[in-house]
Protein backbone atom coordinates (compact mmCIF):
# COMPACT_ATOMS: atom_id res chain seq x y z
CA UNK A 1 0.00 0.00 0.00
CA UNK A 2 3.18 2.15 1.06
CA UNK A 3 4.47 1.88 -2.45
CA UNK A 4 1.30 2.19 -4.23
CA UNK A 5 0.75 5.77 -2.31
CA UNK A 6 4.80 6.49 -3.27
CA UNK A 7 3.37 6.28 -6.92
CA UNK A 8 0.98 8.17 -6.73
CA UNK A 9 2.98 11.19 -5.06
CA UNK A 10 5.39 10.69 -7.42
CA UNK A 11 2.60 10.57 -10.15
CA UNK A 12 1.62 14.15 -8.55
CA UNK A 13 4.79 15.81 -9.01
CA UNK A 14 4.86 15.61 -12.83
CA UNK A 15 1.00 17.04 -13.08
CA UNK A 16 0.85 20.39 -14.46
CA UNK A 17 -1.58 21.42 -10.58
CA UNK A 18 1.61 20.02 -8.98
CA UNK A 19 3.90 22.77 -11.00
CA UNK A 20 0.89 25.44 -10.93
CA UNK A 21 1.74 29.00 -10.69
CA UNK A 22 -0.70 31.86 -11.18
CA UNK A 23 1.47 33.96 -13.93
CA UNK A 24 0.71 30.21 -16.23
CA UNK A 25 -3.35 31.42 -15.60
CA UNK A 26 -2.46 35.20 -16.81
CA UNK A 27 -1.27 33.54 -20.02
CA UNK A 28 -3.74 30.81 -20.49
CA UNK A 29 -6.53 33.48 -20.07
CA UNK A 30 -4.75 35.66 -23.14
CA UNK A 31 -3.90 32.61 -24.80
CA UNK A 32 -7.89 32.04 -24.69
CA UNK A 33 -8.69 35.48 -25.56
CA UNK A 34 -6.55 35.52 -29.02
CA UNK A 35 -8.69 32.20 -30.12
CA UNK A 36 -11.64 34.00 -29.24
CA UNK A 37 -10.72 36.93 -31.11
CA UNK A 38 -10.02 35.03 -34.16
CA UNK A 39 -13.11 33.27 -34.02
CA UNK A 40 -15.86 35.65 -32.94
CA UNK A 41 -14.75 38.82 -34.37
CA UNK A 42 -12.46 37.04 -37.30
CA UNK A 43 -9.25 39.25 -36.17
CA UNK A 44 -6.32 37.29 -38.67
CA UNK A 45 -7.60 34.49 -37.39
CA UNK A 46 -4.97 32.53 -39.63
CA UNK A 47 -2.40 33.67 -36.97
CA UNK A 48 -4.60 34.39 -34.05
CA UNK A 49 -5.59 31.10 -33.85
CA UNK A 50 -2.24 29.16 -34.26
CA UNK A 51 -0.33 31.85 -31.84
CA UNK A 52 -3.16 31.00 -28.84
CA UNK A 53 -3.13 27.95 -29.14
CA UNK A 54 1.00 27.97 -28.93
CA UNK A 55 0.64 30.22 -25.88
CA UNK A 56 -2.15 27.30 -24.08
CA UNK A 57 0.84 24.97 -25.32
CA UNK A 58 3.60 26.89 -24.04
CA UNK A 59 1.82 27.80 -20.39
CA UNK A 60 0.95 24.49 -18.80
CA UNK A 61 3.07 23.72 -15.96
CA UNK A 62 6.13 21.41 -16.75
CA UNK A 63 8.67 19.28 -14.38
CA UNK A 64 11.69 19.66 -14.86
CA UNK A 65 13.56 17.54 -16.75
CA UNK A 66 10.76 16.36 -18.70
CA UNK A 67 11.88 17.34 -22.28
CA UNK A 68 9.24 18.38 -23.73
CA UNK A 69 9.01 22.26 -23.16
CA UNK A 70 9.84 24.70 -26.11
CA UNK A 71 13.23 25.79 -24.29
CA UNK A 72 14.53 22.26 -23.21
CA UNK A 73 16.83 21.64 -26.20
CA UNK A 74 16.38 18.58 -27.98
CA UNK A 75 12.78 18.34 -27.51
CA UNK A 76 10.34 18.34 -30.47
CA UNK A 77 8.82 22.16 -29.53
CA UNK A 78 12.37 23.18 -29.32
CA UNK A 79 13.30 21.87 -32.52
CA UNK A 80 10.47 23.04 -34.36
CA UNK A 81 11.15 26.64 -32.56
CA UNK A 82 14.62 26.74 -34.10
CA UNK A 83 12.90 28.23 -37.37
CA UNK A 84 12.19 31.00 -35.50
CA UNK A 85 15.20 31.09 -33.02
CA UNK A 86 17.44 31.10 -36.78
CA UNK A 87 14.87 32.90 -38.66
CA UNK A 88 14.36 30.92 -41.52
CA UNK A 89 10.80 30.69 -41.11
CA UNK A 90 10.33 34.72 -42.39
CA UNK A 91 11.97 33.77 -45.70
CA UNK A 92 9.72 31.11 -46.73
CA UNK A 93 6.89 33.33 -45.21
CA UNK A 94 7.84 36.18 -47.58
CA UNK A 95 8.53 33.77 -50.48
CA UNK A 96 5.07 33.19 -49.77
CA UNK A 97 4.01 36.79 -50.01
CA UNK A 98 5.38 37.61 -53.05
CA UNK A 99 4.30 34.69 -55.08
CA UNK A 100 0.64 35.78 -53.79
CA UNK A 101 1.13 39.51 -53.82
CA UNK A 102 -0.22 41.09 -57.03
CA UNK A 103 2.51 44.59 -57.72
CA UNK A 104 0.29 46.45 -60.35
CA UNK A 105 -1.38 49.14 -58.43
CA UNK A 106 2.20 50.20 -57.65
CA UNK A 107 3.58 49.96 -60.96
CA UNK A 108 0.81 51.69 -62.50
CA UNK A 109 1.50 54.74 -59.85
CA UNK A 110 5.25 54.19 -58.48
CA UNK A 111 4.62 57.67 -56.59
CA UNK A 112 2.66 55.61 -53.73
CA UNK A 113 5.69 53.96 -52.86
CA UNK A 114 6.47 56.90 -51.15
CA UNK A 115 3.22 56.55 -48.79
CA UNK A 116 4.71 52.93 -48.33
CA UNK A 117 8.01 54.70 -46.60
CA UNK A 118 6.42 57.13 -45.14
CA UNK A 119 4.47 55.05 -42.99
CA UNK A 120 8.16 53.26 -42.34
CA UNK A 121 8.44 56.08 -39.32
CA UNK A 122 6.73 54.07 -37.34
CA UNK A 123 9.65 51.71 -37.26
CA UNK A 124 11.90 54.72 -36.26
CA UNK A 125 9.36 56.29 -34.32
CA UNK A 126 9.27 53.23 -32.06
CA UNK A 127 13.30 52.88 -32.13
CA UNK A 128 13.52 56.26 -30.56
CA UNK A 129 10.98 55.75 -27.76
CA UNK A 130 12.79 52.04 -27.16
CA UNK A 131 15.77 53.97 -26.16
CA UNK A 132 14.24 56.60 -24.41
CA UNK A 133 12.37 53.75 -21.90
CA UNK A 134 15.72 52.11 -21.22
CA UNK A 135 16.17 49.44 -24.17
CA UNK A 136 19.93 49.56 -25.73
CA UNK A 137 20.14 50.03 -29.47
CA UNK A 138 20.12 46.17 -30.52
CA UNK A 139 16.73 45.77 -28.53
CA UNK A 140 15.18 48.97 -29.73
CA UNK A 141 15.74 48.13 -33.01
CA UNK A 142 14.22 44.83 -32.73
CA UNK A 143 11.27 46.72 -31.17
CA UNK A 144 11.12 49.25 -33.26
CA UNK A 145 9.82 47.16 -36.38
CA UNK A 146 6.81 46.46 -35.07
CA UNK A 147 5.87 49.71 -36.29
CA UNK A 148 6.05 47.65 -39.94
CA UNK A 149 3.33 45.81 -39.05
CA UNK A 150 5.27 42.63 -40.40
CA UNK A 151 5.53 39.68 -37.91
CA UNK A 152 7.35 37.84 -40.06
CA UNK A 153 10.19 40.75 -40.25
CA UNK A 154 10.02 41.39 -36.79
CA UNK A 155 10.78 37.57 -35.83
CA UNK A 156 13.59 37.80 -38.21
CA UNK A 157 15.36 40.99 -37.17
CA UNK A 158 14.70 39.93 -33.28
CA UNK A 159 16.03 36.61 -33.90
CA UNK A 160 19.22 38.48 -34.86
CA UNK A 161 19.45 41.77 -32.38
CA UNK A 162 17.42 40.87 -29.32
CA UNK A 163 16.75 36.63 -29.07
CA UNK A 164 15.22 37.20 -25.18
CA UNK A 165 12.50 39.85 -25.89
CA UNK A 166 11.83 37.78 -29.32
CA UNK A 167 8.56 36.33 -28.05
CA UNK A 168 7.18 39.91 -26.78
CA UNK A 169 7.81 41.33 -30.35
CA UNK A 170 6.33 38.81 -32.28
CA UNK A 171 3.39 38.06 -29.97
CA UNK A 172 2.60 42.41 -29.64
CA UNK A 173 3.40 42.64 -33.83
CA UNK A 174 1.00 39.85 -34.73
CA UNK A 175 -1.44 41.38 -32.21
CA UNK A 176 -1.37 44.88 -33.39
CA UNK A 177 -1.76 43.45 -37.01
CA UNK A 178 -4.72 42.07 -35.61
CA UNK A 179 -5.74 45.48 -34.74
CA UNK A 180 -5.44 47.06 -37.67
CA UNK A 181 -8.99 47.16 -38.00
CA UNK A 182 -9.74 48.82 -34.60
CA UNK A 183 -6.61 51.27 -34.64
CA UNK A 184 -6.54 52.75 -37.84
CA UNK A 185 -10.10 54.09 -38.73
CA UNK A 186 -10.53 56.54 -35.71
CA UNK A 187 -6.90 58.23 -36.78
CA UNK A 188 -8.21 58.49 -40.45
CA UNK A 189 -11.15 60.10 -39.42
CA UNK A 190 -8.64 62.64 -37.10
CA UNK A 191 -6.40 63.87 -39.54
CA UNK A 192 -8.70 63.90 -42.69
CA UNK A 193 -11.55 66.41 -43.67
CA UNK A 194 -15.25 65.40 -45.28
CA UNK A 195 -13.99 66.79 -48.48
CA UNK A 196 -10.69 64.79 -48.63
CA UNK A 197 -12.41 61.54 -47.66
CA UNK A 198 -14.57 62.05 -50.57
CA UNK A 199 -11.37 62.63 -53.26
CA UNK A 200 -11.87 60.07 -56.10
CA UNK A 201 -8.63 58.76 -57.58
CA UNK A 202 -7.98 58.38 -61.55
CA UNK A 203 -8.12 54.38 -61.98
CA UNK A 204 -4.60 53.26 -62.59
CA UNK A 205 -3.57 52.31 -66.06
CA UNK A 206 -3.30 48.78 -66.92
CA UNK A 207 -0.30 47.08 -66.24
CA UNK A 208 1.83 45.13 -69.56
CA UNK A 209 2.87 41.31 -68.42
CA UNK A 210 6.23 42.24 -69.15
CA UNK A 211 6.43 45.54 -66.58
CA UNK A 212 5.04 42.33 -64.13
CA UNK A 213 7.67 40.04 -65.42
CA UNK A 214 10.87 43.00 -65.51
CA UNK A 215 9.34 44.58 -61.73
CA UNK A 216 11.15 41.87 -59.29
CA UNK A 217 14.47 40.91 -60.97
CA UNK A 218 14.63 45.66 -61.03
CA UNK A 219 13.17 45.57 -57.49
CA UNK A 220 15.09 43.20 -56.14
CA UNK A 221 18.59 44.38 -57.50
CA UNK A 222 17.93 47.89 -56.47
CA UNK A 223 16.71 47.55 -53.01
CA UNK A 224 19.27 44.41 -52.50
CA UNK A 225 22.40 46.92 -53.35
CA UNK A 226 20.83 49.32 -51.24
CA UNK A 227 20.40 46.92 -48.38
CA UNK A 228 22.87 44.06 -48.90
CA UNK A 229 21.84 42.85 -44.85
CA UNK A 230 17.92 42.23 -46.46
CA UNK A 231 18.40 39.67 -48.92
CA UNK A 232 17.21 36.99 -46.86
CA UNK A 233 13.44 38.48 -46.82
CA UNK A 234 13.50 41.36 -50.23
CA UNK A 235 15.43 38.26 -52.37
CA UNK A 236 12.63 35.24 -51.17
CA UNK A 237 9.83 38.47 -51.42
CA UNK A 238 10.90 39.14 -54.81
CA UNK A 239 11.33 35.41 -56.33
CA UNK A 240 8.36 34.04 -55.17
CA UNK A 241 6.49 37.59 -57.57
CA UNK A 242 8.89 36.01 -60.21
CA UNK A 243 7.52 32.67 -59.76
CA UNK A 244 3.80 34.59 -59.84
CA UNK A 245 4.60 36.66 -62.76
CA UNK A 246 7.18 34.57 -64.80
CA UNK A 247 3.65 32.24 -66.66
CA UNK A 248 6.08 29.28 -66.54
CA UNK A 249 6.18 28.26 -62.95
CA UNK A 250 3.14 28.23 -61.86
CA UNK A 251 3.25 25.01 -59.99
CA UNK A 252 5.58 26.48 -58.24
CA UNK A 253 4.05 29.55 -56.81
CA UNK A 254 1.24 27.75 -56.12
CA UNK A 255 2.84 25.67 -53.61
CA UNK A 256 4.69 29.37 -52.29
CA UNK A 257 1.50 31.01 -51.59
CA UNK A 258 -0.56 27.83 -50.73
CA UNK A 259 0.64 24.52 -49.28
CA UNK A 260 4.26 25.99 -47.89
CA UNK A 261 3.62 29.13 -46.61
CA UNK A 262 0.25 27.59 -44.67
CA UNK A 263 2.80 24.98 -43.31
CA UNK A 264 4.93 27.76 -42.02
CA UNK A 265 2.04 29.86 -40.70
CA UNK A 266 1.31 27.10 -38.41
CA UNK A 267 4.62 25.86 -37.33
CA UNK A 268 5.78 30.47 -36.84
CA UNK A 269 2.23 31.09 -34.79
CA UNK A 270 2.35 27.67 -32.70
CA UNK A 271 6.14 28.50 -31.79
CA UNK A 272 5.98 31.70 -31.51
CA UNK A 273 3.10 31.46 -29.27
CA UNK A 274 4.65 28.25 -26.98
CA UNK A 275 7.71 30.51 -26.34
CA UNK A 276 5.22 33.03 -24.27
CA UNK A 277 5.91 30.79 -21.08
CA UNK A 278 4.90 33.05 -18.32
CA UNK A 279 8.68 32.27 -16.38
CA UNK A 280 9.89 34.25 -19.67
CA UNK A 281 7.27 36.24 -20.68
CA UNK A 282 5.63 38.17 -17.97
CA UNK A 283 8.62 40.72 -17.56
CA UNK A 284 8.41 44.51 -17.28
CA UNK A 285 10.24 44.53 -20.42
CA UNK A 286 7.01 42.81 -22.30
CA UNK A 287 4.20 45.80 -20.77
CA UNK A 288 7.15 48.39 -22.57
CA UNK A 289 7.07 46.44 -25.58
CA UNK A 290 3.10 46.17 -26.01
CA UNK A 291 2.84 49.93 -25.15
CA UNK A 292 5.70 50.39 -27.62
CA UNK A 293 4.56 48.29 -30.25
CA UNK A 294 0.46 50.66 -30.02
CA UNK A 295 2.40 53.80 -30.42
CA UNK A 296 4.35 52.63 -33.31
CA UNK A 297 0.91 51.82 -35.28
CA UNK A 298 -0.35 54.88 -34.33
CA UNK A 299 2.73 56.60 -35.53
CA UNK A 300 2.61 54.72 -38.84
CA UNK A 301 -0.66 55.98 -39.15
CA UNK A 302 -0.25 59.69 -38.76
CA UNK A 303 2.54 59.48 -41.02
CA UNK A 304 1.14 57.73 -43.73
CA UNK A 305 -2.18 59.90 -43.70
CA UNK A 306 -0.39 63.33 -42.76
CA UNK A 307 2.30 62.56 -45.68
CA UNK A 308 -0.21 62.13 -48.39
CA UNK A 309 -2.24 65.54 -47.11
CA UNK A 310 1.29 67.12 -47.66
CA UNK A 311 1.75 65.50 -51.25
CA UNK A 312 -1.40 66.60 -52.33
CA UNK A 313 0.04 70.08 -51.81
CA UNK A 314 1.88 69.60 -55.14
CA UNK A 315 -0.65 67.88 -57.04
CA UNK A 316 -2.84 69.49 -59.40
CA UNK A 317 -7.09 68.91 -58.83
CA UNK A 318 -7.81 65.69 -60.48
CA UNK A 319 -4.51 63.81 -59.73
CA UNK A 320 -4.91 64.60 -55.68
CA UNK A 321 -4.49 61.09 -53.63
CA UNK A 322 -7.41 59.99 -51.22
CA UNK A 323 -5.51 60.85 -47.77
CA UNK A 324 -7.65 57.31 -46.56
CA UNK A 325 -5.43 55.12 -48.36
CA UNK A 326 -2.24 56.87 -46.06
CA UNK A 327 -2.74 54.04 -43.74
CA UNK A 328 -2.58 51.24 -46.04
CA UNK A 329 1.20 52.24 -46.35
CA UNK A 330 2.25 49.93 -43.38
CA UNK A 331 2.75 45.99 -44.32
CA UNK A 332 -0.32 44.08 -43.04
CA UNK A 333 -1.39 43.07 -46.41
CA UNK A 334 -4.30 42.93 -47.08
CA UNK A 335 -5.84 43.67 -44.11
CA UNK A 336 -4.75 47.74 -44.04
CA UNK A 337 -5.49 48.56 -47.75
CA UNK A 338 -9.00 46.82 -46.88
CA UNK A 339 -9.81 49.59 -43.80
CA UNK A 340 -8.75 52.23 -46.52
CA UNK A 341 -11.38 50.60 -48.91
CA UNK A 342 -14.17 50.07 -46.05
CA UNK A 343 -13.77 53.38 -44.68
CA UNK A 344 -13.92 55.28 -47.97
CA UNK A 345 -17.02 53.61 -48.43
CA UNK A 346 -18.71 54.77 -45.21
CA UNK A 347 -18.61 58.56 -46.66
CA UNK A 348 -19.20 57.82 -50.48
CA UNK A 349 -20.24 53.94 -51.37
CA UNK A 350 -19.10 53.93 -54.63
CA UNK A 351 -15.57 55.41 -54.07
CA UNK A 352 -13.64 51.94 -54.11
CA UNK A 353 -9.69 52.48 -52.66
CA UNK A 354 -9.14 48.92 -52.49
CA UNK A 355 -6.93 48.75 -55.81
CA UNK A 356 -5.33 52.45 -54.23
CA UNK A 357 -4.58 51.35 -51.51
CA UNK A 358 -2.88 48.43 -52.39
CA UNK A 359 -0.12 50.21 -53.87
CA UNK A 360 1.48 51.70 -50.78
CA UNK A 361 0.52 48.32 -49.01
CA UNK A 362 2.39 46.02 -51.13
CA UNK A 363 5.20 49.18 -50.62
CA UNK A 364 5.00 49.14 -47.15
CA UNK A 365 5.94 45.21 -47.43
CA UNK A 366 8.73 46.22 -49.32
CA UNK A 367 9.66 49.10 -46.76
CA UNK A 368 9.78 46.94 -43.79
CA UNK A 369 12.48 44.49 -45.38
CA UNK A 370 14.49 47.68 -46.08
CA UNK A 371 13.77 49.10 -42.72
CA UNK A 372 15.04 45.93 -41.28
CA UNK A 373 17.48 45.26 -43.22
CA UNK A 374 19.32 49.03 -42.60
CA UNK A 375 18.53 48.11 -38.46
CA UNK A 376 20.24 45.05 -38.98
CA UNK A 377 23.12 46.45 -41.36
CA UNK A 378 24.07 49.13 -38.24
CA UNK A 379 22.91 47.40 -35.10
CA UNK A 380 23.84 43.42 -36.48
Amino acid sequence: MGHILDNLRQFWQFTGFANFEWGYLIMIIIGCAFIFMAIKYEWEPMLLVPIGFGILIGNIPLFAGLNVGVYEEGSVLNILYQGVQRGFYPPLIFLGIGAMTDFSSLIANPKLLLIGAAAQFGIFGAYAISLALGFDPAQAGAIGIIGGADGPTAIFLSSRLAPTLMGAIAVSAYSYMALVPVIQPPIMRLLTTKKERLIRMKPPRPVSPTEKKLFPIIGFLLTAFIVPSGIPLLGMLFFGNLLKESGVTKRLANTASGPLVDIVTILIGVTVGASTQASQFLRWESVKIFIIGALSFVIATFAGVLFVKFFNLFLKEGNKINPLIGNSGVSAVPDAARVSNNVGLEYDPKNYLLMHAMGPNVAGVIGSAVAAGMLLGFLG
